[in-house]
């Protein structure tokens, strides 16, 4: 059997391109047919993945999308600022409130803005940006897609949670209790590695950049409220935080490598210790507001 992966992308007719492209209002975007239709091939070959189907079973599934949401996702996917900006204004609202119904006070911010970071696209695969909203193939709303990854987010982070819970206190075995195992090793001689990395990195950055994580972090401020001391609007605070975070880790990693001479595994495993050092909470490890200088 041939591997469905070399199966040829699917054609999309000009004519039903043009014409989804028109009732979507992709051009307001600044997607062109070219763009669209090749989002549409890509959803049509997701939903046909071991089948080829004919031209009339492609223009019937195409017309069944949610063209307009389809469209969005394709141009947010590649980064056009206005597109941005609506998806912000018009979806954070609604995430936000999905997350706090799906998780704890505490983890929903932190799911919503995970999700916001995988949508602008943090990882970079050969050197290009991907994005969650590639996986957006406009079978449901974009609204209804969104709500049910961080669904799964939600219910991912508390299987991992419930791993490592440590084990109830009973009647066991108590040399099952009182067994801790070996110290790790590498993550006390690796942590003050990746801390002072990350201290470095952080004041490496433009007194800007620094402020706006600061205020969101330090001072928890919503976006719409960093945007408003900062004259930004709150899309453009969300894309600077993502690309600061980006540069962060990038930082980070170089420093690893170059200064440390730590190999992938090892540098991986620096930021999964990470992930539990209160080090890298940035609420402790960025200065307060009023230390901060004033940017303008």
């Amino acid at each position: 059997m041939a591997d469905a992966s070399l199966r040829p992308i699917p054609r999309i007719d000009p004519d039903l391109a043009r014409r989804l492209h028109g009732r979507a209002d992709a051009g307001r975007w600044g997607l062109s047919v070219e763009d669209f239709a090749a989002t549409l091939a890509r959803s049509v070959a997701s939903r046909y993945r071991d089948q080829s189907p004919s031209p009339r079973e492609i223009e019937q599934y195409a017309e069944s999308l949610h063209v307009e949401d389809l469209a969005l996702a394709c141009a947010c996917a590649r980064g056009r600022e206005p597109a941005w900006e609506h998806f912000v204004l018009g979806f954070r609202p609604a995430l936000l409130a999905a997350a706090r119904s799906s998780a704890p006070p505490d983890l929903a911010r932190d799911l919503a803005d995970s999700i916001y970071a995988d949508l602008f696209g943090v990882e970079e695969r050969d050197g290009v940006r991907r994005s969650l909203f590639d996986y957006y193939h406009g079978r449901s709303t974009l609204g209804g897609w969104l709500r049910a990854v961080l669904a799964q987010r939600a219910v991912d982070h508390a299987r991992a949670a419930r791993r490592i819970e440590p084990l109830p206190e009973g009647d066991g075995d108590p040399r099952i209790a009182r067994d801790d195992g070996p110290p790790d090793v590498d993550r006390s001689r690796h942590l003050p590695l990746v801390r002072r990395a990350l201290g470095a990195a952080l004041a490496g950055l433009a007194p800007r950049d620094r402020l706006r994580l600061a205020l969101y972090y330090t001072q928890q401020m919503t976006l719409a409220a960093a945007g408003r001391a900062l004259g930004e609007s709150e899309a453009t605070v969300s894309r600077k935080l993502e690309r600061t975070r980006r540069e962060l880790r990038r930082v980070i990693e170089r420093r690893l490598r170059e200064d440390d001479r730590l190999n992938d595994a090892q540098v991986a495993a620096c930021f999964e210790y990470a992930r539990t050092d209160p080090a890298f909470d940035l609420n402790r490890a960025l200065p307060p507001r009023d230390s901060e200088p004033d940017t303008g």
